[in-house]
């Protein structure tokens, strides 16, 4: 009978002894977790490491800047994905062409050797699709290693489409502008820098 006493005393000893463990190592797990506030600073939404996305009407500076007659100035070069230099090894064929881009109309006809960039739109649509803080943001969104741009250079993609449909322009054209400074045409894979013509 003893025996058995003891033996219930020792395997009791041994339960109290084994929650107190169990009780100490969860608490001192709680303790070393960090908070949820520390996982929510370094969400998406609230760093600069990524765009921010969605389709906003263009602000008074965007507009000011981008409307006007843009000329092909210069080749930057190739978006990463694909390399298209048979077709434009030095962007011949687009350099000295132009696009209008006004409040309430749009043409692409300046493009003059691709009758499929060609096209024209009354009051178009123009909006901005993402904005990127820096040219990390810019780059993980795109992946498209655009020359001369700096480390905290603002890009705002313009999307362009007709009013009553909604739907894109049918070119493959695409506009960034940079810090309401530059403005640079993707052209299928391929990088350009525009100059706006001064008026008279």
């Amino acid at each position: 009978m003893k025996k058995t006493l003891l033996s219930c005393m020792m395997i009791m000893l041994m339960l109290a002894s084994a929650c107190g463990k169990v009780e100490t190592t969860s608490s001192s797990n709680t303790s070393s977790e960090p908070k949820p506030e520390a996982k929510e600073s370094t969400s998406p939404a609230s760093t600069s490491e990524y765009c921010s996305q969605g389709r906003v009407k263009l602000d008074s500076e965007t507009e000011k800047f981008i409307y006007g007659t843009w000329k092909v100035k210069k080749h930057l070069g190739f978006a990463n994905s694909y390399n298209d230099a048979s077709e434009y090894p030095t962007g011949q064929k687009f350099i000295g062409d132009e696009i209008v881009i006004e409040k309430d109309f749009f043409s692409s006809k300046g493009l003059k050797n691709y009758s499929d960039y060609q096209y024209e739109l009354k009051n178009p649509l123009y909006e901005i699709t993402s904005t990127c803080d820096n040219a990390d943001a810019f780059y993980r969104l795109y992946k498209i290693d655009m020359p001369d741009l700096n480390a905290n250079d603002v890009v705002k993609a313009i999307d362009i489409s007709d009013p009553s449909t909604k739907l894109s322009i049918p070119v493959s054209v695409s506009f960034f502008v940079v810090n309401n400074d530059r403005l640079i045409l993707l052209s299928e894979a391929t990088i350009f820098e525009l100059e706006k013509r001064m008026t008279k």
